[in-house]
């Protein structure tokens, strides 16, 4: 049985911090997620770090809804990543009571990637925030197993995100997460899609950006994922369905998410 759940802000990314706490407690959340720094030119972000106005409606929306904030994103570990400019954006993270901070990697030195997330790692222990690597089969850590060598090598502490649709459409399997010390599986993002022998690069973009499926409506075997995962780990519905959402509204995607997700549960 999972008990809680967390909506990840690229569900309904067009919504504020404010408006998503809102959103999500009326769907049956438990918590969310906070995208606080830019991914992609296309897409918003809410650098609440620099925004003193939307912090505290944000806090005011914690507040009055009793969710909490799981975790905030998205940090990519590039070449040239300087984490000392990246303070401000944990010390939001822990004033808004954050759990963890998602990471993405983007250096094709993978120990200098190491190096970095160690050393953020730190930063953000230092403030009672743990960091996990996520990662994606478009970079230089593409699946489950490179996550684990290059998350070890960054130090004792540093956990691994796993998404449902990024360990599908790498070369990870359940035995690899099996073999992954519980300690680094500390959160997982659910969803569900239509599986396929063979992806382009911009097959992978788009459905992780723009459309994914409920969970329990594809064909990917997450009853299976969730088994080989930590009992206690923490979970996120990450479901970007932007056609649908565009049509019906974001109230309309968060209930359908829920629903499905709720469906699946009854299944474990």
């Amino acid at each position: 049985m999972i008990s809680k759940i967390s909506l990840a802000h690229l569900t309904a990314i067009d919504l504020s911090p404010p408006k998503l706490i809102e959103a999500a407690a009326q769907a049956g959340f438990d918590a969310v997620g906070l995208r606080l720094i830019q991914v992609t030119a296309t897409t918003p972000d809410y650098p609440l770090m620099q925004d003193a106005k939307m912090m505290l409606e944000t806090k005011a929306a914690l507040r009055d809804t009793g969710l909490c904030v799981n975790d905030i994103e998205f940090v990519k570990i590039e070449p040239d990543t300087d984490i000392s400019t990246l303070m401000t954006f944990l010390d939001a993270g822990a004033d808004l009571g954050a759990c963890e901070v998602i990471c993405a990697p983007y250096d094709q030195d993978l120990d200098r990637l190491a190096d970095t997330l160690g050393r953020f790692t730190e930063a953000a222990s230092d403030r009672g925030l743990g960091v996990s690597l996520e990662f994606f089969p478009w970079t230089s850590v593409p699946d489950l197993k490179t996550a684990y060598r290059v998350a070890s090598a960054a130090g004792p502490d540093v956990g691994i995100l796993v998404d449902a649709l990024h360990f599908n459409r790498s070369a990870s399997t359940l035995d690899d997460v099996r073999c992954v010390p519980q300690n680094r599986l500390r959160l997982a993002h659910l969803c569900d899609a239509v599986v396929r022998d063979q992806y382009s690069t911009q097959d992978l973009l788009f459905t992780a950006r723009e459309e994914r499926l409920p969970p329990g409506q594809g064909e990917i075997d997450l009853l299976g994922l969730i088994a080989a995962l930590p009992p206690d780990i923490s979970y996120g519905l990450e479901v970007p369905m932007a056609a649908y959402t565009q049509q019906q509204g974001d109230a309309a995607t968060l209930g359908q998410v829920m629903s499905a997700f709720q469906e699946l549960q009854s299944k474990l």
